[in-house]
């Protein structure tokens, strides 16, 4: 494919030769339209944030840094503002071998001799330098800030931390004032006290702190692993109280890493941050699939409940349609158009996660049989297998009982074990259909099974609130 120059969101098409796809052709990457269809999506809540990037150093290094650094040049171009927080942790380990010395403590929140202040301070700048290299390259202006004023840490348990500190003050206007001229500040492990002594801090707290003060919408830590793992398996989402419990217990905690960035995360959130990301660094592309995406790569930790059930809005009548539009096809749903799904709107509800629509189920009633047909249940692909469709039936259920129906019917051609496998309903018969439920069946022709379900005492203790 031919690929164009120009600006960083759109700067061309390109069309295969068999012409075939088109894609837009961005600096670095070639975007398929239904990625920027989803990105679009996202830009109107996310345009003039702040977002908070933590690079571990060894991420710094990796051959991937460069399409990281793409990453950001994208979402400098939809006017997302960008402070870059790095680690050097990797660096300091490479030096302190080149000089055959070894670092007191690797984490910048041990204890900081003189010498590893120095490897300290050498491994960062050069990082930082590395940093404002890669994103010159890129025609996006940075600046490496004296924003962070230190204190030490003093001594912990018996132990003096010696030129290790903590963030003591944040020169917020500063930042602000960088951000508001289209300038990225790149904030290293490193920071000065009122006196000009300087102290080695922990890149993580570092990003917390400027992630808190700023108000920032995002906080997104780049490791070198796919996320938070407990016992090796990723964690997608968690609440970042549910991880806090787990934090606080020895054996839980035992089974989480990176421990740090899981305790970081937590610490944010509490702190006011509503969405902290770990994602692997090492990932092409990775930071643009875990924000501009329902679904992520990595580990969300959120500070509320960021998914809920609610009413479908008129607004919402062309994602229903995009939603159910290959079931359709499929002849999984029966064919709705745009003008049906607006005249029985009011039946519809949506599944909404951060703000974007990824599930929907309809509820029709028959109050004179007080009965209910459960219709048009579907998730958006990439949030499939999850417990999405077994909350909308829950919540449909709810529904059902407080509008004082005693039971629930479905058809179906293809999903019908699901349903009974699942959400425990059992095979029927047109006896048990309203009549001219029955009626447009027979008329329909599509032979769905049918399946009912009591709603009563029993239904009731099981089911699940969402």
């Amino acid at each position: 494919m031919n690929r164009f120059n120009g600006s960083v969101v759109a700067a061309g098409r390109a069309v295969s030769h068999d012409g075939g796809t088109e894609s837009i052709a961005v600096p670095g990457h070639l975007v398929n339209p239904n990625d920027l269809r989803g990105i679009l999506n996202y830009i109107p809540r996310y345009r003039g944030e702040n977002f908070v990037v933590c690079v571990d150093g060894a991420i710094v290094s990796h051959e991937n840094f460069a399409n990281v650094l793409l990453d950001i040049a994208v979402l400098r171009s939809l006017n997302i503002r960008i402070v870059l927080v790095h680690g050097a942790a990797h660096q300091i380990s490479l030096l302190a071998s080149e000089r055959n010395v070894t670092p007191s403590d690797r984490t910048g929140e041990g204890t900081t001799d003189e010498w590893t202040l120095e490897l300290a301070m050498t491994a960062g700048n050069r990082v930082a330098h590395e940093i404002l290299e890669g994103l010159a390259a890129r025609d996006l202006r940075a600046a490496v800030t004296n924003a962070i004023q230190a204190r030490p840490m003093g001594i912990i348990r018996g132990s003096d931390r010696k030129h290790t500190g903590k963030v003591d003050k944040i020169d917020v206007p500063l930042l602000k004032d960088l951000l508001d001229r289209g300038v990225i500040p790149v904030v290293p492990p490193l920071a000065f006290d009122g006196n000009g002594r300087t102290y080695r801090i922990s890149s993580d707290a570092l990003a917390v702190a400027a992630a808190r003060a700023l108000g920032a919408v995002k906080l997104v830590f780049l490791v070198p692993q796919d996320g938070i793992l407990d016992q090796g398996k990723l964690i997608r989402e968690i609440p970042g109280p549910a991880l806090a419990r787990r934090l606080s217990d020895e054996g839980e905690a035992g089974s989480l890493t990176p421990l740090d960035k899981a305790r970081h995360a937590v610490e944010a959130c509490e702190g006011g941050v509503l969405r902290v990301h770990v994602i692997n660094g090492t990932t092409r592309k990775g930071l643009l699939s875990e924000i501009f995406s329902t679904r992520g790569i990595g580990t969300l930790v959120h500070a509320n409940n960021y998914q809920k059930i609610r009413k479908a809005r008129k607004g919402d009548l062309p994602v229903l349609l995009s939603l159910t539009r290959d079931s359709m096809d499929a002849e999984e749903l029966s064919s709705r158009t745009m003008q049906q799904l607006e005249d029985d709107l009011d039946d519809y509800m949506v599944y909404e996660e951060d703000r974007q629509v990824i599930g929907c189920v309809a509820l029709h009633a028959w109050p004179r049989e007080r009965m209910g047909e459960l219709a048009l249940l579907c998730v958006e692909t990439s949030r499939m297998n999850r417990g999405v469709g077994l909350k909308l039936v829950h919540y449909v259920e709810k529904r059902a009982r407080q509008s004082g129906l005693d039971s629930l019917f479905l058809l179906s051609t293809q999903s019908f074990t699901y349903f009974q496998d699942k959400a425990g309903f059992r095979e029927g018969s047109p006896a048990d259909l309203p009549e001219d439920r029955r009626d447009s069946l027979e008329r329909s022709g599509r032979n769905s099974r049918i399946l009912v379900k009591s709603l009563g005492r029993r239904d009731r203790k099981s089911m699940r609130e969402t």
